[in-house]
């Protein structure tokens, strides 16, 4: 059976909870079709969330991994296409980090693209009427930076790894703000979007661009 590891970020800019560590803790354990799912939990803190992935990745020994993080303002689970090598924080890190525009890795090439099917990840969650959609931006906060690093490491390898953003949980924004998304339906969709990576083994031809 093969694995697949699944990180959540821990809570940052003075909430108390990440939906995303909070989906991880539902989804460790998981047995999927052809798969397992081993989770960590991820500091929000440059350089040392790369560190607390790859000692997991040496742990568990993944054939997958997907890093999932909170992306205020979106309504859909999103699925990245691409990570950037800069760093260019628009609030500290957990730990007071605020690099302006530096490169994550000084010498790494300008971008790596995910190597997780995400159109099929798309189109399995749209399918099973989940919110999602591709992105083709992380940001340039800790989760770009951690997307970027994992591929930098898993460059030679054969696992395949790829970063998803999910929304706010409901109960962060209560006024309406912004747009949220009930942690049930949230771990529901990273289930389905799971099952996607271990059954495409290439992605599929589906329209998922934007015009701008």
């Amino acid at each position: 059976m093969k694995t697949l590891l699944i990180t959540g970020f821990e809570p940052f800019g003075g909430d108390n909870k990440n939906p995303a560590l909070e989906a991880v803790k539902r989804l460790d354990g998981l047995e999927l079709e052809g798969a397992r799912v081993v989770t960590c939990s991820v500091p929000v803190v440059l350089q040392t969330s790369i560190d607390a992935v790859i000692s997991a990745i040496k742990m568990h020994k993944p054939d997958y991994v997907m890093t999932v993080g909170q992306a205020g303002g979106r309504s859909a689970i999103t699925p990245e296409r691409i990570a950037i090598n800069i760093d260019d924080y628009r609030i500290p890190d957990n730990d007071g980090n605020q690099p302006i525009d530096q490169k994550v890795l000084e010498n790494g090439p300008d971008a790596y693209f995910s190597t997780l099917p995400i159109k099929a990840m798309v189109k399995a969650m749209q399918d099973k009427g989940i919110p999602a959609q591709l992105s083709n931006t992380a940001g340039t906060f800790v989760c770009n930076h951690l997307f970027y690093g994992i591929q930098h490491y898993l460059r030679d390898t054969n696992i395949n790894h790829g970063f998803v953003h999910i929304p706010l949980m409901t109960n962060q924004c209560l006024d309406g703000s912004q747009s949220t998304m009930s942690l049930d339906t949230i771990v529901e969709g990273l289930t389905i979007a799971a099952q996607a990576i271990v059954d495409n083994d290439k992605d599929i031809n589906f329209g998922a661009g934007t015009i701008c």
